[in-house]
């Protein structure tokens, strides 16, 4: 046992590596990865909702409210919001946005990862393009597991959003009123039409960027598409799983915001029947549709660019030695 201990270390001070170092470095380069993931994830959802901040408080006063949605009247609001309040009232309640966006997108994206690799090595597919199913599920699952961690957070950001300045001073004041007027139980409201929302939105926007990657994979021959490629790649994702979850994301809204807009949105359902009842279907679980394939593809596809350019960058630095090993 004593010649044991000391031919380790007598390796040790030749600098040989011995075999038990193995299982550590594995377990550092799984940390290193989730480390990134959560990292691109985080920059990702910042860039991509400040981009489109304004479009995207546009969208929720009109989803809340019963005024009649139009292109000439979404620019009307901007315009007479930036003249009465100025320029940055136009990024309210972006502050709550970043709160929830970057645990959100970081979230999101990493559960993407981790899923894909368990995904993969449950169905035999390790390191390779997962199959339509399992890609479908890889991001539905991502979505479901950000969405239930961070949901305090998105209502908070919708109630900044439709209300003014003077109602809510910062995001903990929006936490204590709610708590204290409205329960703490109504940090919740919406939660259920925002899980069947995500499945479908999250499910498909992953599943069709991936399907766009590995198709252009396939017929240029390149790994990797170019910027503007994945640009575009995610714009489709975007407008395809935002126009599959948009009506839940209408009631989704009235249910978080009916405390200061004067309704009593129970369930789901009847949110919908109330809606469709005073508004119809088209102009009521469809308001705002048509700002949404504007300002979705475009956050969507910097976001899932933002994404994959800064894990590449990430991995470059880190084989360069930049980063710690």
């Amino acid at each position: 046992m004593g010649s044991g201990v000391q031919d380790q270390h007598a390796a040790l001070t030749h600098g040989e590596v011995l075999p038990r170092a193995t299982a550590p470095s594995e377990g550092l380069k799984q940390t290193h990865s989730v480390l990134n993931s959560l990292f691109s994830g985080a920059l990702a959802g910042a860039v991509a909702k400040t981009a489109v901040a304004p479009l995207d408080r546009t969208k929720i006063i009109f989803q809340v409210s019963s005024a009649r949605f139009s292109a000439k009247e979404a620019y009307k609001l901007i315009y007479r919001t930036y003249l009465k309040d100025g320029f940055f009232t136009l990024w309210r309640g972006n502050s709550a946005t970043m709160v929830r966006v970057i645990p959100y997108a970081a979230i999101q994206f990493c559960a993407h990862e981790q899923y894909k690799t368990l995904l993969g090595d449950y169905y035999g597919f390790q390191d390779k393009v997962l199959p339509p199913l399992p890609r479908l599920l890889a991001g539905s699952m991502a979505g479901i597991t950000a969405a239930m961690l961070t949901y305090p957070l998105d209502m908070v950001r919708a109630r900044m959003a439709v209300t003014p300045k003077e109602m809510y001073s910062n995001i903990l004041h929006v936490f204590v009123r709610i708590s204290r007027e409205e329960g703490l139980k109504t940090l919740y409201r919406g939660f259920t039409p925002t899980i069947l929302g995500v499945v479908p939105y999250a499910g498909l926007s992953f599943f069709t960027y991936e399907t766009l990657k590995k198709l252009h994979a396939e017929r240029s021959g390149r790994p990797q598409p170019y910027s503007y490629e994945r640009l575009a790649f995610g714009a489709c994702a975007g407008l395809i799983g935002q126009s599959a979850s948009y009506p839940l994301d209408v009631v989704r809204r009235r249910m978080q915001t009916a405390g200061v807009t004067g309704h009593t949105y129970g369930t789901i359902l009847g949110t919908m029947r109330e809606i469709v009842s005073e508004e119809g279907v088209v102009r009521g679980l469809y308001k705002g549709l048509s700002m949404n394939w504007v300002k979705g593809p475009i956050a969507v596809g910097i976001s899932f660019t933002t994404f994959d350019l800064t894990q590449i960058l990430l991995r470059k630095l880190h084989e360069m030695g930049y980063t710690s090993r």
